[in-house]
């Protein structure tokens, strides 16, 4: 029975859970999108389908996408932890063609590699993608407009470009391009500039470039309920990593215990292979978790295995799991090397392994604050719809709009969307783009007593 209502919510999502017009209003833009709190999660899950229902569902958009191939790379590291990769030859220029894939067993992997594809494909710009550009719908082809921010703002709602961290200051009545997106914290459409959602970004309307695009935000699913909770989360938890790393401060380290399960597991698979894993609670201001593993190989001291993984939700195992995974996958990749964005390789063995180790030191250290899973709350809920409430209630007065933008293709029928948040750090992953955010991370300065000690008389 849970098959066939996973099956319904798959090939209805998007009749049921949204609902997309465009017409007249507000320039001509128009999006609505309705989250549907009668869409559950899986018993003993936080999916709205199992790994192998999902899996079932999204094998056959493969072609669709470009994917030639997908390859289990686990075996390429001695960690374990399964990761998979995924090739898509007609990636975009300035895009990656392979993407991976990260779980606690085979399927969550390859379900992962896959997802991200899906992702990427979809963030192409329409009529420039090689995949989905050779068969648009009309729905597919997502209006914009072209204007400055200054005349559009006095008529609709509009993102201001600055709120978007710009590295350089935007010029009064630029032109720029423009698509709709829905501000769930208001529930009404605002204008969002194209350059802060589709990657990779090229004006074709006679627009100005703001930054470089990147991926931040981008999430598929199997309802848009998931789908949405997906992409907060990942921007939550970039913002997040960006006030850590430009602070210098890891937060609190959690110490995992057997009584933790599947995440004491995957950490063990890590110590069994003789790799030191460091997890630390990032400190925020925003009231879910965000969680952070770095990893120290000092059986082969490469510089360019000094890598991370980190996480977000409102659970706090789920954040860890999320962590250990991304870090394992984060190894393979190196070892792997075939991405267009693994040039840090050879940016950091010019360092070398102690020079590189003493820069992130504060992600090895041994903290003096220390946290265990079981002193953590969990925060989530028995459907998406209320795990999404129970996050933008979380940004509400900190971000002024939480926007996601449907960039989803009729032909997939797999929703996928762009989530941004004005004014949310991007550092980690644009060093030029920073904000006022980054004080949140700063550690409390401690004052030393002076005492005053009188001169002696001569």
């Amino acid at each position: 029975m849970s098959e066939i209502k996973c099956l319904l919510h798959w090939l209805t999502g998007i009749l049921i859970t949204r609902y997309i017009t465009i017409t007249n209003e507000n320039a001509g833009l128009y999006m609505n999108i309705e989250i549907d709190p009668a869409v559950k999660y899986k018993e003993g899950t936080k999916r709205v389908c199992g790994p192998k229902e999902t899996l079932e569902n999204i094998t056959g958009i493969l072609d669709k996408v470009g994917v030639t191939r997908i390859a289990d790379i686990t075996d390429l590291d001695r960690i374990g932890i399964p990761v998979f990769s995924a090739i898509r030859p007609s990636a975009a220029e300035g895009a990656v063609s392979i993407y991976s894939g990260k779980g606690a067993d085979d399927t969550q992997a390859r379900i992962s590699a896959i997802m991200e594809s899906v992702e990427r494909c979809c963030a192409e710009q329409p009529g420039i993608s090689k995949d989905l550009g050779k068969d648009l719908d009309e729905e597919d082809i997502k209006p914009t407009i072209a204007d400055s921010f200054e005349n559009l703002s006095q008529k609709v709602n509009t993102i201001n470009p600055l709120d978007l961290l710009t590295a350089e200051p935007v010029i009064k009545n630029t032109r720029l391009e423009w698509m709709v997106g829905y501000d769930l914290l208001t529930e009404e459409n605002i204008l969002v500039p194209s350059n802060a959602v589709y990657h990779p970004y090229n004006p074709t309307n006679g627009g100005h470039q703001l930054f470089r695009s990147n991926t931040n935000g981008l999430a598929a699913g199997n309802t848009m309920e998931e789908t949405i909770l997906h992409g907060l989360l990942e921007v939550i938890e970039r913002d997040a990593l960006s006030i850590a790393e430009y602070n210098k401060n890891p937060g609190r380290e959690i110490i995992l215990t057997p009584d933790d399960g599947v995440v004491y597991d995957l950490l063990k698979k890590f110590e069994a292979a003789g790799v030191i894993a460091k997890v630390w609670l990032l400190t925020h201001d925003i009231g879910l978790y965000t969680v952070v593993c770095a990893l120290d190989d000092p059986v082969l001291k490469d510089p360019a295995l000094l890598v991370m993984g980190a996480g977000s939700h409102l659970i706090p195992e789920i954040a860890v799991s999320r962590a250990l995974t991304e870090a394992a996958q984060s190894r393979v990749v190196q070892i792997h090397g075939a991405r267009e964005d693994t040039d840090r390789e050879s940016v950091v063995r010019t360092f070398g392994y102690e020079a590189m180790k003493r820069l992130n030191r504060y992600w090895y250290i041994d903290s003096a604050e220390k946290v265990t899973l079981s002193d953590l709350e969990d925060k989530s809920a028995d459907t998406p719809a209320k795990d999404i409430r129970a996050t933008v209630e979380m940004l509400r007065g900190i971000i002024p709009y939480a926007v996601i933008v449907d960039i989803s293709s009729t032909s997939l029928n797999l929703p996928v969307v762009r989530a941004v948040l004005p004014t949310f750090e991007q550092y980690t992953l644009d060093r030029e783009r920073k904000g006022k955010r980054m004080k949140i991370g700063r550690k409390p300065k401690t004052r030393t007593k002076r005492t005053f000690k009188p001169r002696p008389v001569t």
